[in-house]
């Protein structure tokens, strides 16, 4: 079965140099930008219920934009004064950068890692470790591994959920007529089985991007045609292209 339409569950790219619209134009698709998760930060009352008090740290971990957004939404909600003492911990330079939406950037006090992982941040965790730190998660976090990399370091931090991950559900008339689905999150999964219950694939294609999301597929019984990343195709575009390559060649 040729693949004419297919349903990119995350945000549409914000610029027109995306990966997605040269391979829109090349194998003649339509691409539906359509997440099937959206996310909800916390009321200030709901965050108060976790007994945190974020005057009490002297840093923060941060491994999103998303979580940057949440913590300084709480803080002005709960009118709390961050001090320019407060230092910010990121796992990526990008996501240290987007700080600058919300105080002035100085090296001294925001540090990053250079894999997206927080291993990579290990070494400015520990240079600074007799500061107080918030790790921001959502309600979601993959957590086990995080905590227990800095459990082994000796960092003495504090989970806070600022924000959490709910189906974006489909309207009774919204059309559902898609050759193949892309998912990013096992979260994508569970809101397709939520929102179509008596979900059957037959023809339509399913890919993926990540270990994790791959799993969620199959425990959910449906079928897997595109994985990504792979050595040949490092990103979920590059994969995509080849696939419909040969898919629809």
């Amino acid at each position: 079965m040729k693949i004419k339409k297919i349903l990119v569950s995350q945000p549409k790219p914000s610029s027109e140099k995306s990966p997605y619209n040269d391979i829109a134009a090349r194998h003649g698709v339509d691409l539906v930008f359509r997440p099937f998760i959206k996310v909800e930060g916390l009321s200030a009352r709901e965050f108060r219920q976790q007994k945190i008090n974020i005057s009490d740290f002297t840093a923060v971990i941060f491994t999103a934009r998303t979580a940057i957004d949440h913590f300084f939404r709480l803080c002005e909600e709960m009118r709390i004064t961050i001090p320019d003492t407060m230092k910010y911990f990121c796992t990526t330079e990008t996501i240290a950068l987007y700080l600058q939406k919300y105080i002035v950037y100085r090296k001294r006090k925001i540090f990053h890692g250079d894999t997206g992982k927080l291993d990579s941040l290990l070494p400015a965790l520990m240079k600074h470790n007799k500061e107080k730190f918030l790790y921001a998660v959502s309600d979601v976090h993959k957590d086990s591994a995080n905590a227990e990399l800095l459990d082994k370091a000796g960092i003495n931090y504090t989970k806070a959920v600022m924000y959490r991950t709910v189906s974006n559900d489909f309207t009774p008339d919204e059309p559902f007529d898609y050759d193949m689905l892309l998912f990013f999150s096992p979260a994508g999964i569970e809101s397709l089985k939520k929102n179509f219950p008596n979900f059957d694939q037959g023809d339509i294609q399913i890919g993926c991007f990540g270990a994790s999301t791959a799993k969620a597929v199959a425990d959910a019984g449906l079928r897997l045609d595109l994985e990504a990343p792979t050595p040949k195709s490092p990103s979920i575009t590059a994969a995509l292209d080849a696939f419909l390559q040969e898919k629809n060649a």
